[in-house]
């Protein structure tokens, strides 16, 4: 073979080679366009619920985020998540983790707040998960409770009980101020795990509270706002034997998720109910 034929031949096989470079950038290409259009998710959206019964209609809508089943939602997201089947298309399902020492009145708390609705329960070692539905505004409201224990062998719990709850009430006894002091590692440790949940401080057995001597009350009082605003929560004062400010405390945390208008008055008379924020 001739020189110059030698030259054309590894022309024609040079161009060949880039030909077919082409060819397979341009499927990759298209092949990776495909990709990332079917891995971005679809952005969350908004839906209003009504509630089916159709007499109800004049009650104003909630706006309440909905998602895909096959979203997965950053780890730091309050779950305000509406299941995608079409029979609970009105349903938001809301956790709500209660935290505290040992006997200090979490569950009579629990107890007294779902009282004879409660649809179902589930009690192991260390926690006890409470379910309860209700119709607010419009919208099918599920609350799921997740009642800690207060011993030390609970806080293997704590991961599982405060992530994705959109609220975390942290309890203790106003008659036993260690278990007030007790609310600083309970915060702690539940920050680690949700740095979003509404923190709200909530005083147990106000009925008990209530014999004090008035200067012991003062003092209760002055540390637990004091650790509210540090913890930037709300104070609640509550007795489950006399139902004081155990359905308020609810109602204020649905109030603050869905921008409801109803708001809660502040109290800060010494020997009542304290409300402070």
């Amino acid at each position: 073979m001739t020189l110059p034929s030698m030259k054309t031949v590894h022309l024609n096989t040079k161009w060949g080679i880039l030909e077919r470079v082409s060819i397979f950038r341009r499927f990759f290409s298209f092949l990776w366009d495909k990709i990332l259009v079917c891995s971005i998710a679809r952005p969350i959206q908004y839906r209003r619920l009504t509630r089916p019964d159709s007499s109800s209609s004049s009650s104003s809508p909630v706006e309440v985020v909905v998602v895909d089943d096959n979203k997965t939602l950053p780890e730091d997201h309050p779950p305000m998540i509406c299941n995608g089947n079409e029979a609970d298309s009105d349903l938001v399902s809301l956790k709500i983790s209660l935290l505290g020492d040992c006997q200090i009145g979490k569950t009579s708390f629990l107890v007294k707040y779902v009282g004879d609705e409660q649809e179902k329960s589930l009690r192991m070692t260390g926690l006890n998960l409470v379910n309860k539905t209700l119709f607010v505004q419009g919208a099918r409201i599920a609350f799921s409770i997740w009642d800690v224990g207060g011993d030390s062998n609970s806080l293997d719990l704590l991961p599982i009980a405060c992530k994705n709850a959109v609220a975390i009430l942290f309890m203790f006894d106003l008659t036993s101020r260690c278990t007030l002091n007790g609310v600083v590692g309970w915060y702690s440790q539940a920050r680690k795990w949700n740095q979003t949940a509404i923190p709200i401080l909530v005083g147990t057995k106000f009925d008990d509270f209530f014999g004090l001597p008035p200067d012991l009350q003062w003092t209760i009082v002055t540390q637990a706002r004091a650790y509210a605003r540090a913890m930037n929560a709300t104070l609640f004062f509550s007795s489950a034997t006399h139902n004081i400010n155990v359905n308020k405390i609810f109602k204020f945390i649905m109030a603050k998720l869905f921008n409801l208008p109803w708001t809660v008055e502040r109290n800060l008379t010494i020997g009542e109910p304290i409300i402070d924020f």
